[in-house]
């Protein structure tokens, strides 16, 4: 029988009533006999093995540990429907978002215009705004297959891995340093950033991706550098217990790997069975045991795997997660509620390729969790919200979602396209579902505006849907989009993270040389992905947007609006040089044609020309400059100011 939310919520109630007990009031001394009394208690019954509740049919019951079986594409019912209806659908997501419209008395938006499909495409797949002359391109090509060209040539774009390669760090964590009080420098960190890059240009098939972060240096090829995610975490190399240290660290190594591939919140067991998933703290300790051996851990230097197979380290439970206190002994296997089919794990003592096992696990057809996770990481990513709204949980208290036949459909379909992360974008962007308007024409027609109305009506978080969605950039991709329409984007790729002057009083927040700013000032102007990541400071404009810190796995990034957002983008350095390097380019490329500045202004920044309005506004500001009349400033900073005020648009920051 299926579980209710309020099955899990009474659940719930009965394992705290069974895990806590009052204590009573007692003195100091009374509190340490009890203390001593519970310590003693416990060591005396490490050896002895700890009760598992088995999986039950019951457990495996929710819509997350349930096989994948490739459900039909449906076909609605259009009879009676308008041809805008009818002719909609291009691929078979939409007919799975067509049912569930139809079925709730909804219709979908129509596609936006191409001058916004490039925009939002460019975004989408490179993290950059596109040229004026490639949006011009675009607009005037005739071809019926013009938007799929354009995916092609994003996709083959070295671009394309930089802006999804950010992504991947996001899950990863991904820094340069060690985090904690010294916060000490990796020095070899950038080369898995770049490898990620790399890797996804190149579109290396999803498994193979997994198994080389998991296992690559147990392959023929001994690939270290990918291996880089399994290390990428926080650490305190100094720290006095070393012991300490390693448990702290495979702990948090072993839930990123659990929530990153899985979708599940592994680390919840650390120190006793999941209160709500039908995970015990075995299955955890079981998983960290794949990792047991894997690892060097010396005092003062940064982790790193053996060149041999590691110390014989045993694997043990650790009662209450407290490493003083070991456990039973355990032999690694897989997480139980993921492994229907109870495949275990083939171990030969004294030899490698444990970790390849479990990588080959994690990507095998039965295995109900990985490519649900996968398919709803690139859904969301493309449409600002997955398709189940906690993509790193997929427990019983993660999100369900509305579309679990489409999310099963596109998971079925990871495997059938050679696990190409390319293919499935293109199935993704070249989909109705994905063009759909964000907003509302200036001048909708009357029939428009009440589907528009109905959609907000009925599907107000456009859980199904209906419309397009409205999305903030990130703050990478607004540096990058501003040094890019100012023509100074250094474009060069590969190498260690680049760090650009920061303000003095942020400075001074740091220990001594934290921060050697780069000898050469045309690196400052580097892609974001390539700057410097230290684990304690986040580069101020990325803080100011919501970039995540890097001491966990981030799969869904914050959206705030907060005033020094605003103030970032008026006053930073960065902005006020890059406004008036933009102006610099407009006078280069427009001589003193003030409305040929004002539209190609327009265009570089927004990819469309100002309105009448606009133009005239902005043209008469610069003529009254130029004159020196009502106490402007002159012709030359005017212009410079149009530009930063271009760069605090909704219209520059937001996509649509």
């Amino acid at each position: 029988m299926k579980r209710t939310q309020s099955d899990v919520k009474a659940q719930k109630g009965n394992d705290l009533q069974r895990t806590f007990h009052r204590m009573p009031v007692c003195g100091p001394l009374h509190l340490w006999v009890f203390g001593l009394s519970v310590a003693l208690g416990a060591a005396s019954h490490a050896a002895e093995p700890a009760k598992e509740a088995p999986i039950t049919e019951d457990d495996r019951d929710h819509w997350a540990f349930l096989r994948i079986e490739r459900p039909a594409v449906p076909m609605p019912e259009l009879t009676g429907q308008p041809d805008y209806i009818i002719d909609w659908a291009r691929n078979p997501i939409d007919q799975f978002v067509l049912a569930k419209l139809i079925e709730n008395d909804l219709v979908p938006m129509p596609s936006a215009d191409r001058r916004t499909l490039i925009r939002r495409l460019s975004f989408d797949l490179t993290g950059l705004p596109p040229s004026p002359e490639e949006v011009a391109a675009f607009v005037s090509n005739p071809r019926a297959n013009a938007f799929e060209q354009l995916v092609e040539k994003l996709l083959s774009s070295s671009a394309y891995g930089e802006r999804w390669g950010q992504h991947w760090l996001d899950l990863a964590r991904f820094a340069e340093t060690d985090g904690f009080e010294h916060d000490k420098l990796r020095p070899d960190a950038w080369k898995y950033r770049d490898w990620v890059i790399d890797v996804l240009n190149e579109d290396l098939p999803y498994d193979e991706f997994v198994l080389a972060q998991l296992a690559g240096d147990e392959s023929p090829n001994d690939n270290r550098v990918a291996t880089g995610f399994l290390t990428c975490g926080p650490d305190m190399p100094d720290i006095n217990l070393q012991a300490e240290r390693r448990h702290s660290f495979l702990n948090d190594m072993t839930s990123t790997v659990s929530s990153v591939f899985l979708g599940l919140q592994l680390e919840c067991a650390q120190c006793h069975d999941h209160k709500f998933d039908p995970i015990s703290q075995k299955d955890f300790y079981r998983m960290r045991a794949f990792f047991d051996r894997a690892f060097d851990f010396t005092k003062n230097k940064t982790v790193a795997l053996p060149s041999g197979n590691g110390k014989s380290h045993k694997s043990h439970l650790m009662i209450r997660g407290d490493f003083r206190r070991v456990g039973e002994p355990l032999e690694p296997a897989f997480v139980r509620i993921s492994n229907p089919t109870r495949l275990a794990p083939q171990i030969t003592e004294g030899k490698p390729g444990r970790r390849t096992q479990l990588a080959r696990w994690i990507t095998r057809p039965e295995n109900p969790l990985t490519t649900r996770v996968l398919a709803n990481r690139l859904w969301h990513y493309h449409f600002g919200v997955g398709l189940s709204e906690s993509p790193s949980d997929f427990g019983l208290m993660g999100d369900t979602p509305i579309h679990t036949e489409l999310l099963d459909w596109l998971a079925s379909e990871v495997s059938r396209r050679g696990w190409s992360l390319k293919q499935m974008h293109r199935l993704i962007v070249t989909s109705a579902t994905w063009r759909q308007i964000s907003r509302l024409p200036k001048e909708p027609s009357f029939s428009l505006s009440k589907r528009w109305n109905r959609s907000h009506e009925v599907d107000r978080l456009n859980r199904l849907h209906s419309r397009g969605v409205r999305r903030r950039l990130e703050g990478e991709a607004i540096r990058d989009a501003i040094l890019l329409v100012a023509g100074q984007l250094n474009q060069r790729r590969k190498g260690p993270g680049i760090r650009p002057p920061l303000p003095p009083e942020l400075i001074r927040s740091l220990l001594k040389n934290q921060w050697p700013v780069h000898p050469l000032a045309e690196e400052y102007s580097r892609r974001s992905i390539y700057l410097f990541v230290r684990r304690n400071l986040r580069y101020p404009l990325f803080e100011a947007f919501d970039k995540p810190d890097t001491n966990a796995s981030c799969p869904r990034r914050n959206t705030s609006t907060i005033a020094p957002q605003a103030l970032m983008l008026m006053n930073s350095q960065l902005t006020i040089d890059s406004a008036g390097i933009l102006a610099e380019r407009l006078r280069n490329e427009c001589g003193d044609d003030s409305q040929k500045q004002i539209d190609r202004l327009f265009e570089l920044t927004t990819s469309r020309k100002p309105t009448e309005q606009e133009a005239t506004t902005l043209v008469r500001a610069l003529e009254i400059a130029s004159a020196g009349e009502g106490g402007f400033p002159d012709e030359k900073s005017m212009l410079a100011d149009l530009c930063l005020v271009m760069f605090n648009l909704n219209e520059f920051v937001y996509l649509d």
